[in-house]
């Protein structure tokens, strides 16, 4: 059975841009698109005894999002088997529950009741710390969204751990047909008051960064990917990856998910990236 992409919909412009990217993303993946709004009025109104034979002005309001959006997606590619569901819950849970059957979720950057201020929303934080499968978060300028730069940027972490996400941005590039740029960033280490590592003895350092890159981008029978572009960077790893989200399509960063833990499961790269990044980020869970 063909897992969908799952997108939450609330009738936010921010969330009809994601409609819109994850529409152009399912059919990259041959998948069929899932609309989900979450409206929790039953909860609250639906054991009131009703007076008048209209419906609730709640119901009316969730089902135009969602048939809506559905004739937004259906415009865009008529080709693509869309549907949609209005789910009794919040949209966080609802979008968790959908994931372990979901190729993957999308969360537009803002909802529709932001909190003015708030670079993301709370609800696609929250889903992009706990989802069982990867999310797109769809931020960034238009070009970006588009697809315009040909570009998928991927941060490379120790190869045990970040070998989930470096698999999942080569199957993105493999789908969009554009080359993919794997970055490791490296520091020099600290020495207190003393002066800073020279030059000549830091070379070491970057040494180390392009091995792991190395070690990380191998095909199954160990040899090294043509078709990825490799670079070492000195400086902070949120630093260095949010400078190359800059004229991508997409940047993809891997994030750890501990059995029993439910908190925010990322850490600063990661939180930095979904608040800031000039392009639409993937996080792909990674088993800790």
């Amino acid at each position: 059975m063909e897992l969908p992409l799952v997108v939450g919909v609330d009738g936010s412009d921010s969330s009809l841009e994601a409609v819109d990217w994850a529409v152009d993303e399912a059919a990259r993946h041959h998948a069929p698109l899932r609309l989900l709004h979450a409206s929790r009025w039953e909860r609250y109104e639906g054991g009131r005894p009703s007076f008048t034979s209209g419906r609730p002005s709640e119901v009316v309001m969730a089902d135009h999002i969602i048939a809506s959006s559905a004739e937004r997606a259906r415009l865009r590619n008529p080709e693509l088997k869309v549907s949609g569901e209005v789910l009794p819950d919040d949209a966080a849970s609802a979008l968790l529950d959908a994931a372990p059957a979901s190729f993957a979720l999308v969360t537009g950057s803002r909802g529709r009741s932001g909190t003015l201020g708030l670079l993301l929303g709370s609800v696609s934080l929250a889903v992009a710390a706990r989802a069982a499968c990867p999310v797109f978060v769809v931020r960034g300028d238009e070009p970006s969204r588009q697809g315009s730069h040909g570009r998928i940027v991927v941060g490379v972490a120790d190869s045990a751990d970040g070998s989930a996400a470096v698999r999942f941005a080569l199957r993105e590039a493999e789908a969009r047909g554009c080359a993919l740029h794997a970055v490791r960033a490296w520091r020099r280490p600290a020495h207190g008051g003393r002066p800073p590592v020279a030059d000549d003895d830091a070379s070491a350092y970057e040494e180390q960064a392009a091995a792991l890159l190395g070690d990380a981008l191998r095909d199954e029978a160990g040899r090294p990917r043509a078709d990825v572009h490799r670079e070492a960077v000195e400086g902070p790893a949120h630093r260095v990856l949010l400078d190359a989200s800059a004229g991508a399509d997409l940047i993809v960063v891997g994030a750890p998910r501990r059995h029993g833990h439910f908190g925010l499961q990322f850490g600063r790269v990661v939180h930095v990236l979904l608040h800031h990044s000039s392009c639409p980020v993937a996080v792909v869970p990674q088993p800790a």
